[in-house]
């Protein structure tokens, strides 16, 4: 707790900081600049998603140029996750390529351009469509300016293993593609090419960028904390899972274009998928799931993965449903919902608590707050799901979904916002 009386300084440089919130300490570590981003638009996005939600409940008229569905896709994946990337990946990047640290000054012309592609974007996809095409290449000139920074670090660094670090540029590269090609669907007013874009971003940005992380920090939070759990994964479970998502991503694009499928096919994809389901459920069993849960933070980074086994087994019977009915029957939105909310939602909560706390000079737990926020995650991802599965209670069990939704993102924004613009209690840099 900050003691009022006290105006401690801090020397950065030649200028003092005090001790109280400072929108210029945003500048003292990327992690702090890019996260802070990052939780505006998780808190935009949330609010604006209850508003349209509850004007569509009293049946308000509402008229936005792109379908609002189309654009809660859009803004509750690709306009604050690549921010917590780029906190991240300009936070721990450098250490992993033994690399010199980057400063948060040098990121923030990109940042700004990409924030500022999204506010015009936002505006336009309710008003003018060539209005939200130019704030979406806004946004892919920004974004694309830190994936190229971060691809020149991978390709600067000298360590022998990069594994990681080359995945996850290959990644990022591909959401810039992603994103342009988002501005032109806009630019063309192609709802169908836009729709695809957004699948691309979250199954070939997103979800692989989340993979890698995964295998490579799961393990070592754990084997610090546990010590008979293994310190690493095989390099096997990465390439099943990135194969998994590549996967995913194709049959979900192809769900867009090419309707029916064939049953022959569906079964196919019912086969596999039940396949991976089983082998993420038992390797989250196998690294440690249930010794997590002892301990928070780690159980927080577990029970994400859990969710990715858990969407692909919504999407093996989701899919069988299909094959049985000609595509007349499915669990619609369920299995999306346990990817998107579930296995993305929670990791990035994990995972940002764990930066925010390790290099914010605070102690690496989660505490009575971060854990009752969890679980109230938890619970707007079971509401959402069911609500995806149950259409008589659709709109009750949605509505419920967002409102956790919203104290989750907003009390965890407000709580670790905080803590971005003031200086670490420690003392030290960063």
């Amino acid at each position: 707790m900050r003691n009022s009386n006290v105006d401690r300084r801090i020397c950065h440089g030649t200028e003092p900081v005090t001790s109280r919130w400072r929108l210029r300490h945003l500048l003292l570590a990327p992690h702090r600049l890019a996260f802070f981003m990052g939780a505006m638009m998780l808190g935009a996005s949330a609010l604006w998603w209850a508003g349209l939600l509850l004007a569509r409940a009293l049946q308000w008229p509402l008229s936005p140029v792109v379908p609002a569905a189309l654009i809660h896709a859009l803004l509750m994946s690709l306009a604050y996750m690549p921010l917590f990337f780029c906190g991240f990946l300009y936070t721990a990047g450098p250490k992993w390529l033994k690399l010199p640290a980057v400063s948060a000054r040098s990121l923030l012309p990109a940042l700004a351009t990409l924030m500022t592609g999204w506010a015009v974007a936002w505006i336009g996809l309710h008003w003018q469509l060539h209005m939200a095409a130019l704030g979406m290449g806004l946004v892919a000139l920004g974004w694309t300016a830190l994936s190229l920074r971060f691809t020149h670090m991978v390709w600067c660094s000298r360590v022998s293993d990069k594994t990681h670090t080359r995945l996850v540029s290959a990644a990022c590269l591909m959401g810039a593609g992603v994103m342009f090609a988002l501005a032109v669907s806009l630019a063309l007013n192609s709802m169908p090419l836009l729709r695809t874009g957004v699948q691309m971003g979250i199954w070939w940005l997103l979800a692989p960028v989340f993979a890698v992380v995964s295998h490579r920090m799961m393990p070592f939070f754990s084997a610090s904390l546990i010590q008979s759990l293994d310190a690493w994964w095989p390099n096997w479970v990465l390439a099943v899972m990135l194969g998994t998502l590549l996967f995913e991503g194709l049959v979900s694009v192809a769900d867009l274009w090419w309707w029916p499928q064939p049953p022959a096919l569906r079964w196919l994809q019912v086969l596999i998928e039940a396949s991976l389901a089983l082998l993420m459920l038992g390797l989250a069993l196998r690294w440690g799931f249930i010794q997590s849960l002892k301990i928070r933070l780690l159980a927080m980074l577990h029970g994400g993965f859990v969710w990715l086994g858990v969407a692909l087994a919504l999407n093996a019977v989701s899919h069988g449903l299909m094959a049985a009915s000609d595509d007349a029957a499915s669990l619609g939105l369920a299995p999306l919902h346990a990817m998107a909310m579930g296995y993305l939602g929670c990791t990035m909560f994990a995972m940002v608590t764990r930066i925010s706390s390790g290099h914010g000079g605070r102690k690496e737990s989660a505490d009575n707050l971060v854990w009752s926020l969890y679980w109230v995650l938890q619970a707007a991802v079971v509401l959402r799901v069911s609500a995806a599965m149950a259409e008589a209670l659709s709109q009750a069990l949605t509505l419920a979904a967002v409102a956790a939704w919203c104290v989750v993102m907003l009390g965890w924004a407000v709580r670790y916002g905080d803590w971005f613009g003031t200086p670490r209690p420690d003392g030290r840099d960063g």
